[in-house]
């Protein structure tokens, strides 16, 4: 994998996505923290209902902002949305009440649904030969693992010195370094020729229909579900449980994402070899399988450890295995988007997967908030059902696919965002 950073241009927006993704991780814990601050044990809804926001913002405007800056050069789209991330980072310590978090963050998403498939695309441009591109996606999915490893870690440390609110500042820090990585790099010229729809729903049913008529993106469709049921979980309630359940101090929080990235982390590097051995669509079938598991684990230790030093042992452990499943499935997907797509259509292919894929939290955020403020077992057992009814589907759609399809052994994956 760390051959293709030989090439200038991607060793650049590489880069760029490593310090984007730093400074993203740390405003996860620190809107976690922000949140608990001013709603105490209702900090579920609050994250819920801002994190359902964020997927309003990727689901309606990564479509719409994709069709407007189709034509504009790519440098522009990737530099103007990190100087908006960048404003808004540096707003929210500002906050005084839940309702601003709702429109900073409703601003700060938009861009990220900006930025996010724009910089997907360039890749392929980037790095044409399909070995090197599979494994600048791998590396781009190592990275994202990194990340949620690291920030909590990084986070932990700071707030040892400084108080919560400066972990803002690190945000704002890392998207400006992003910016300027990007203004360096020397990014691919665009094809302007290459025939495509002009208007807005137009491409959004482009790429829409791409997934529909494609058995392995139907696949990917369904497990997006399952996928977006244990992250929810995660994302969402961690903060309650650590900080009400457990009654725990910041750090705990920073500890449970971090073993939620750990597990990511640890099947980040032996992905490549599950791919080439099993194939994408069996690896990625068993990562669904994995995360409904867990599910199933947390809902247990939820209801027969809770406040016990050997529950917080076993939520952890939940969490990483979370996160395993969740790499299982990411990894390889981005794979199947490129084997999907064209040079003309690859662009709305990756957009459409962004908004659809992200779709799925805009059911599962809503619900491991707001359920969470009504019991403590009410968000996994919600979310545990939901990953169930997706897990079986998803099965079935994964064998047919494997029957009609070539199998595809280059492992790959890239974050979103």
């Amino acid at each position: 994998m760390i051959h293709v950073l030989r090439n200038s241009t991607y060793r650049a927006l590489f880069s760029a996505q490593v310090l984007a993704l730093l400074g993203t991780g740390l405003l996860t814990v620190a809107l976690g923290l922000l949140a608990f601050d001013l709603a105490g044990d209702s900090a579920g809804v609050v994250l819920g209902t801002a994190l359902t926001i964020k997927m309003v913002a990727y689901v309606g405007v990564a479509p719409l902002m994709a069709a407007l800056v189709d034509r504009m050069p790519r440098k522009v789209v990737l530099v103007g949305a990190d100087i908006v991330r960048l404003a808004i980072a540096l707003s929210l310590p500002l906050v005084t009440e839940t309702w601003q978090i709702y429109v900073l963050v409703f601003v700060l998403q938009s861009a990220s649904a900006t930025f996010t498939p724009a910089f997907q695309a360039l890749i392929p441009g980037v790095l044409p030969e399909p070995r090197d591109y599979t494994r600048a996606l791998s590396l781009s999915r190592l990275a994202y693992d990194l990340e949620a490893l690291v920030s909590p870690g990084i986070a932990a440390a700071l707030l040892t010195v400084m108080p919560s609110s400066h972990l803002f500042t690190g945000t704002a820090l890392g998207f400006a370094c992003s910016a300027s990585l990007v203004l360096i790099a020397r990014l691919p010229a665009q094809n302007t020729d290459a025939a495509a729809p002009t208007t807005f729903w137009q491409r959004l049913r482009t790429g829409i229909r791409v997934f529909l008529r494609t058995p392995t993106l139907r696949f990917v469709l369904a497990t997006n579900v399952v996928v977006a049921a244990g992250t929810a979980l995660v994302l969402v309630n961690s903060v309650v449980y650590a900080r009400g359940v457990f009654a725990l101090d910041d750090a705990a929080l920073t500890l449970a994402l971090a073993c939620f990235g750990g597990g990511s982390l640890l099947v980040a590097f032996v992905v490549p070899r599950l791919v080439e051995r099993f194939g994408v669509l069996r690896t990625m079938s068993a990562g669904a399988g994995l995360i409904t598991v867990a599910l199933a684990a947390a809902t247990a230790v939820l209801a027969l450890l809770p406040a016990t030093t050997a529950g917080w042992a076993a939520l952890l452990a939940t969490w990483a295995t979370l996160g395993i499943g969740t790499s299982l499935v990411n990894t390889p997907s981005s794979r199947l988007l490129a084997d999907a797509s064209t040079d003309a259509d690859r662009t709305l292919v990756y957009t459409a997967q962004f908004a659809l894929s992200h779709a799925c939290f805009l059911v599962t955020y809503p619900l491991a908030g707001w359920l969470g403020g009504a019991a403590v077992l009410a968000p996994p057992l919600a979310l545990l059902a939901i990953a169930g009814a997706a897990l079986i589907p998803a099965l079935a759609l994964g064998r047919r696919a494997a029957r009609i399809t070539p199998p595809v052994t280059a492992p790959t994956g890239a974050p979103p965002g």
